[in-house]
């Protein structure tokens, strides 16, 4: 039996947020601490031979990519973009901690919203066919694709279970690498390594955690 490789990372760290107002996410460049993880990976990763290389088109990934392999021309597909969320001015201030910190969680069902946004079967019904569509295409071995948080907990739970669910509790740090292996089936190699952290000592928060801090800071 033959497998093609997949390396699935997500982009290195951005800010969302600046003095508690969201930035615009389509356009926040990689901090220096993003940097410094992209280049970490790219350590890791040194001396692989990617057929392809995948971003979403968004700026922190093509950035993330860049950097990972910077003499690869990174394809954009931008049905792989993060799911987009709502403005967080339109969910009433008693549901917003919860509404960050419960966003990935178990088995997140099709209905719920991402911050009041774009659904979860929204992002199943883009994401689960353009893998599909990838996968289709023979004229690649070894794959690498930087793309997001969510994305990847798709395309994980995809390969995991097989059918259209997606599992909150596959957390996904920045610059993080997933190992997948795919042939008539899936192999689930490795999951969320962090060659900046690999004893993933900086956090136990979620990245939905992290993220309600940055925009409500204790006072």
């Amino acid at each position: 039996m033959t497998r093609r490789r997949i390396y699935l990372m997500r982009h290195a760290r951005v800010v969302y947020f600046e003095n508690g107002r969201p930035l615009r996410p389509e356009s926040v460049p990689l901090t220096d601490e993003g940097r410094e993880q992209a280049r970490a990976t790219a350590a890791v990763l040194e001396g692989i031979e990617f057929d392809r290389v995948i971003t979403s088109g968004l700026l922190r990934t093509i950035e993330t990519a860049r950097i990972v392999t910077p003499d690869a021309e990174p394809e954009s597909w931008p049905e792989l973009r993060e799911i987009e969320s709502g403005r967080l001015e339109d969910i009433p201030e008693d549901e917003l901690e919860r509404t960050f910190t419960e966003a990935w969680r178990d088995v997140v069902p099709e209905e719920a919203r991402f911050l009041g946004g774009e659904s979860i079967g929204s992002l199943l019904d883009r994401v689960l066919p353009a893998v599909d569509r990838l996968l289709s295409d023979s004229d690649w071995d070894v794959l690498l694709a930087v793309l997001h948080a969510g994305v990847n907990r798709a395309i994980l739970s995809y390969a995991l279970t097989g059918g259209r669910v997606l599992l909150g509790n596959l957390e996904q740090s920045p610059a993080c690498i997933n190992v997948l292996d795919v042939g008539d089936d899936w192999i689930v190699r490795a999951v969320n390594v962090t060659p900046a952290d690999p004893a993933h000592l900086r956090s136990r928060l979620r990245t939905m955690e992290e993220l309600w801090a940055e925009f409500r800071p204790p006072a």
